[in-house]
């Protein structure tokens, strides 16, 4: 009995043809686009990060990102990267805190031979994982390591202990986990060196079978192909053999804490670094989610920004030498952040200029030429999201999985350009109040 297919039909403004979204009777989405050229993307979207993860696995889909390259029931390790390098291939994953993704972009070879055996062998990887034990390497005390043979997890804690000596990890970090009280997305993605070196490998194949689901899967292939026939080849390869959807995993949203937090921390470093964030609406809040690029963009994005231009520009005497702002999207909630580097004896006076911003921010109208730049800024970004088959399969994959749809791409321009001067203060006098914010600071210890 042949499979049923759902198919829809996704307009992504810039493109020559409609993206086709094909979704399978298992929940397994696979979609493709149109991208003239000799290159080729093939990628697969799986929806979890450190949004599924716990206090006694914090690190564990990254790990998991790591070792799903060591080996499948058809190929042993490294042979997957060997075969497809050869062909001219870049092949790459990545972990965040909504999703974990891997890719390979390649050229499509003599009548598509390169291809046809890239897709065979990244559905091989995604399906077929043996995660071997001795790829992952022995359990270890992460304080009296004695590793004789190093393995992967010996490469992620070192990983992990190299970011923990990062100033802007750490103070970042520290705003990060105090904004959430109970939201899995106060973990670190790359976890804590402790938890991998002590994981079994037990624990990593049970959270492989919980979430690499079908449904939790979406597979986007981007290039010039014969459609009908790539969709039938991924069905093909990407046969689950009656692998079982769980559950999903649902979170309860933190809300904005109502009155300022601050935390602070000494550490081996000559100037303060600061970072204060706000918790925002989820991702799939569209006109949200562009307001608060807006805020980020006017506040923050390069040296026409408020906050370049009065704290360092304009400044006598000089307290800051870094400050900047961004907004992050993410499916249970996006964060506002200021980040900075001031002159560590300056402290307080740094914290006013600040929250004076901030307020000045909130309390009066942004000008027509901020939200006019704002709005130009964003098309240009929205546009480059077509140039490339990485840039369209990146910007597909996080929609369908962080905001689990495709309208906001249909969507995105007509919003944009609907963004009046009123929504920008609304969204800035709901969301980025200073009684909603939580402060951060990592200063050099007492001498």
């Amino acid at each position: 009995m042949e499979e049923k297919i759902i198919e829809k039909i996704m307009d992504y403004p810039y493109l020559q043809k409609p993206v086709m979204i094909y979704e399978r009777e298992n929940g397994h989405k696979i979609i493709l686009a149109y991208k003239p050229g000799t290159l080729v993307n093939i990628s697969t979207w799986v929806k979890t990060g450190s949004i599924n993860e716990t206090a006694e696995n914090n690190g564990i889909s990254h790990f998991l990102e790591h070792l799903m390259f060591k080996g499948t029931k058809n190929h042993k390790a490294g042979e997957f990267d060997k075969i497809l390098e050869s062909k001219g291939a870049i092949v790459n994953a990545a972990t965040w805190k909504d999703y974990t993704f891997y890719y390979v972009t390649l050229p499509k070879g003599p009548d598509e031979e390169y291809f046809k055996k890239a897709i065979e062998l990244h559905a091989d990887m995604m399906l077929n994982p043996i995660i071997p034990q001795e790829e992952i390497g022995d359990t270890f005390d992460i304080n009296n390591p004695d590793i004789k043979v190093k393995r992967e997890r010996h490469v992620v804690t070192e990983e992990i202990r190299m970011r923990e000596d990062q100033s802007w990890t750490r103070v970042y970090n520290l705003c990060n986990h105090n904004m959430y009280t109970k939201h899995p997305y106060k973990f670190d993605v790359i976890g804590t060196a402790k938890l991998i070196a002590e994981m079994p490998r037990e624990t990593v194949l049970n959270y492989y079978k919980t979430f690499y689901t079908p449904e939790n899967m979406t597979t986007i292939i981007v290039g010039d192909f014969d459609f009908n026939k790539v969709l039938k080849l991924v069905i093909k390869q990407f046969d689950f053999q009656g692998r079982k959807n769980n559950s999903v995993k649902i979170n309860t949203q933190d809300i904005p804490t109502d009155q300022m937090q601050y935390f602070e921390e000494k550490s081996d470093v000559t100037t303060g670094f600061l970072t204060a964030g706000w918790l925002c609406p989820p991702a799939n809040d569209l006109k949200a989610s562009i307001l608060g690029d807006i805020a980020a963009i006017v506040m923050g994005d390069g040296q026409s920004s408020r906050l370049y231009q009065n704290l360092i520009e304009k400044q006598d005497i000089p307290i800051f030498n870094i400050v900047a702002s961004d907004y992050y999207s993410f499916k249970d909630g996006g964060n506002f952040f200021i980040q900075a580097n001031f002159e560590a004896n300056k402290k307080e006076e740094a914290l006013n200029c600040i929250k004076e911003e901030m307020k000045n921010f909130y309390e009066e109208k942004i000008s027509p030429n901020e939200l006019k730049k704002a709005v130009k800024k964003l098309k240009a970004r929205f546009a480059e999201t077509s140039e490339t088959v990485s840039d369209i399969a990146e910007t597909i994959g996080y929609y369908m999985t962080v905001c689990n749809s495709s309208e906001q791409i249909s969507h995105y321009i007509k919003v944009l350009e609907d963004i009046t001067i009123e929504d920008v203060q609304n969204f800035a006098k709901k969301y980025l109040d200073l009684t909603h914010s939580t402060f951060a600071l990592l200063l050099p210890e007492d001498k």
